[in-house]
């Protein structure tokens, strides 16, 4: 489609308009109004880190024809003048076109605490989610109040009161018709897909429990240019580069990367835990430069019908490594490890099927939904997953059994700094459980 010729439709109004009709449709016929599929799609990237610029706008654009990358911002000039670099080679090492894809220039590339905002004001129909997870509400909200489709990486918030938020958002979302997606690609990974059709039509009879388990090393080369603070570095800054150790940003790895796992027990579950009691702490990995998260943590989350999940995690070196999820029913049981399905017992099965590489399922499934006009929204289910997974680190953190319904209605707990801006802020010491306040 010709984006600028007059008498047609521009771009931004083709998608607008094709996402409107589409909604009207669907409420009077069960006919899907279909866009079409060449028409070029302008993403803006929203954090230029190792995910943003390794994954996040390389799998989007290896996903689909027509994808454009038009913005990008970031809170630090460093990261965003090696961004450029990283992009284009990345993409190169895929095969992709980097003058089709990359069009980037100087008036939008954005620096600083508000260069989301930029970003999202720039004429792109996406964009991509890339930052660490505190700020992951707010650029949600901005983006879904301008009208555009939105991508965010997994989690989305690190507290209860950036769930409400992120909630709120996806329903703003669907009110406009737009498509929300988040970066659980393992609900795109086949095996996954099968076994859970096969478990939500009873092949393992009624689930009666299962376990969770995701043990694994410590992370410690993990942005090693950046471990020690910098004398031109303040407090926030550190903590911001330094971002997946402290719990203020990140929500401490059970949040930040076992809520994969935690995702695929909710969706086998069809619910979200109605409580939890769990342990944890930090004995292994102490220094420093790794902030004030756990290395390991024991949860025991209670579902519907009184069915118990246990949770194990760890990030502790040469602590042997596993990473898979057990479900027991009346008929039989399920093993999932990202890998593989296998059911046993009185209905059998093992996936041996070809799996499409889910990170990029996971952006070519948005586009299509963007381009066919049939929204995608994934904002409370992604919610809710996150929400599992604080509710068992503000338990283990403090000691005490939580509801959700307490900590998704009443709990007050907000991570964020009073202001977002370079500067001094204290480093909050680890918690200890039966000392640590619950907000």
């Amino acid at each position: 489609m010709k984006k600028s010729e007059k008498g047609m439709l521009t771009r931004r109004k083709f998608i607008e308009t094709s996402a409107k009709l589409s909604a009207a449709t669907l409420l009077t016929s069960n006919t899907i109004v279909h866009a079409r599929g060449s028409d070029t799609i302008r993403v803006g990237l929203i954090g230029c880190g190792g995910r943003g610029t390794g994954a996040g706008i390389i799998d989007c654009a290896e996903s689909s024809e027509g994808i454009e990358l038009v913005a990008m911002g970031d809170l630090f000039q460093d990261h965003l003048a090696s961004a450029p670099n990283r992009i284009k080679a990345n993409l190169s090492k895929r095969g992709l076109s980097v003058e089709d894809i990359y069009k980037v220039t100087p008036e939008t590339t954005f620096v600083g605490f508000d260069a989301y905002k930029k970003v999202i004001a720039c004429d792109v129909d996406m964009v991509i989610l890339t930052t660490p997870p505190n700020f992951r509400p707010d650029h949600l909200s901005e983006a879904v109040n301008a009208g555009k489709h939105v991508f965010m990486e997994k989690p989305v918030a690190v507290d209860p009161v950036g769930v409400r938020s992120v909630i709120k958002s996806a329903e703003i979302a669907k009110e406009k018709g737009l498509t929300l997606i988040s970066g659980t690609q393992m609900r795109r990974l086949q095996s996954n897909r099968e076994i859970m059709q096969r478990i939500h039509t009873s092949a393992i009879g009624n689930i009666t429990g299962g376990q969770c388990v995701r043990t694994g090393g410590a992370m410690r080369t993990w942005q090693t240019d950046e471990k020690v603070q910098k004398s031109e570095w303040s407090d926030m800054e550190y903590q911001i580069r330094r971002w997946l150790f402290w719990t203020w940003l990140s929500g401490d790895f059970i949040v930040e990367m076992h809520v994969h796992n935690l995702d695929i027990m909710n969706w086998a579950l069809q619910s979200h835990p109605e409580k939890c009691i769990g342990v944890g702490g930090r004995q292994a990995r102490t220094g420093m430069e790794y902030g004030n998260v756990y290395d390991h943590f024991s949860v025991e989350y209670q579902y519907p019908k009184d069915i118990r999940i246990e949770y194990i995690g760890t990030q502790i070196d040469n602590f042997t490594y596993r990473s898979n999820q057990r479900l027991t029913g009346t008929k039989g049981s399920v093993l999932l490890d990202f890998r593989k399905g296998i059911i046993t017992g009185d209905n059998p099965f093992e996936f041996s099927g070809e799996s499409p590489n889910p990170s990029l399922l996971q952006y070519q499934e948005m586009i299509n939904s963007i381009r066919n006009g049939t929204a995608l929204n994934e904002g409370v289910q992604i919610a809710e997953s996150t929400m599992t997974a604080i509710l068992g680190r503000m338990s283990a953190y403090t000691g005490k059994e939580i509801t959700w319904d307490w900590a998704m209605n009443e709990s007050k707990l907000n991570l964020a700094p009073d202001k977002m801006q370079f500067g001094d802020i204290p480093h909050e010491p680890v918690a200890i459980p039966g000392l640590t306040d619950l907000i």
